[in-house]
């Protein structure tokens, strides 16, 4: 390992602690965002062996590892890919809220259809009044849930299509 004499121990101990504390987030990533990461496979491998570890003190001393192979790899690089990662979870959660507020106008109001319907200009109009149909059947009847998360399904699919599009045309 080159020592830099310029920089001194308690720099060199924040940036292992910086790369360790890197590691464990990497660690608690879904494994769905983790498979989306370019990361050498020395690291991935230390980090899926670390997600199976229960014990407190093994579950440390595995972290410590992944620290020290992150010392080899570009840590700068890894940051910026967990980032757009982490953007890309984040703009998933703000369309299903996006559609969860739908959903409610749409069976709250019935007015609400045709704003919908103007919003989301490539929207299966007679897919959706079925399932607004159903979903308040079944709501009136206390039966399960099936069709109100079909609905909301459907909805998303339709903001989430209609987002792309959008973005394409930009």
């Amino acid at each position: 390992m080159d020592q830099n004499p310029d920089v001194s121990k308690s720099q060199r101990k924040r940036e292992m602690h910086a790369l360790q504390s890197l590691g464990k987030t990497l660690v608690e990533l879904p494994s769905e965002q983790l498979g989306r990461l370019d990361l050498p496979d020395v690291l991935c491998d230390a980090i899926l062996e670390a997600r199976r570890i229960s014990q407190r003190g093994a579950l440390r001393r595995q972290l410590q590892y992944v620290g020290r192979l992150m010392r080899d790899v570009d840590a700068n690089h890894i940051r910026r890919q967990l980032e757009s990662v982490q953007a890309g979870a984040t703009r998933e959660v703000a369309i299903l809220h996006r559609a969860e507020r739908w959903r409610e106008r749409l069976l709250a109001d019935e007015g609400a259809m045709a704003e919908f319907v103007a919003t989301f200009p490539g929207t299966d109009v007679q897919r959706l009044r079925t399932l607004l149909r159903n979903a308040k059947r079944e709501m009136a009847d206390s039966r399960p849930p099936r069709f109100f998360r079909e609905l909301l399904r459907n909805i998303r699919e339709t903001v989430l299509n209609n987002d792309r599009a959008a973005q394409s045309d930009s």
